[in-house]
């Protein structure tokens, strides 16, 4: 039950965060054809994600409570896009480069794909 906790705990915030600086970057990038919001939140979230890997490798203060809460939590609410990024790094890093290259053109196109499938799926029903 606990661990539920810490991960809705991150996850209301980060979903509260996501909100706010997507608001943000979209305003200061308003007229462009860029989705500056969604661009911001999974760079930023990237890097938070990699800074957490890297602190976590390094130095042993990461506990897990403090890893669901901070990553499957605040970065899950936050953009799921920043696993997918530790993911492929994890990959190249290992030096499995055509797995992390089939793992990114995958997620990419068949995500992009799905959303299509569902959206005129959404559209009949």
């Amino acid at each position: 039950m606990r661990t539920i906790l810490y991960v809705g705990a991150g996850g209301f915030l980060g979903a509260a965060a996501r909100h706010a600086v997507g608001t943000w970057a979209g305003r200061v990038g308003a007229g462009s054809n860029v989705p500056l919001g969604t661009f911001t939140v999974n760079v930023v979230g990237c890097f938070a994600i990699g800074l957490l890997a890297g602190l976590a490798e390094s130095r042993p203060i990461v506990t897990h409570e403090l890893r669901l809460f901070l990553v499957v939590g605040v970065l899950g609410g936050f953009t799921t896009f920043s696993a997918f990024g530790l993911e492929a790094f994890e990959l190249l890093r290992r030096g499995f480069v055509g797995t992390a290259a089939v793992h990114a053109f995958g997620q990419l196109t068949l995500g992009t794909a799905a959303v299509g499938v569902g959206y005129l799926l959404g559209n009949r029903i």
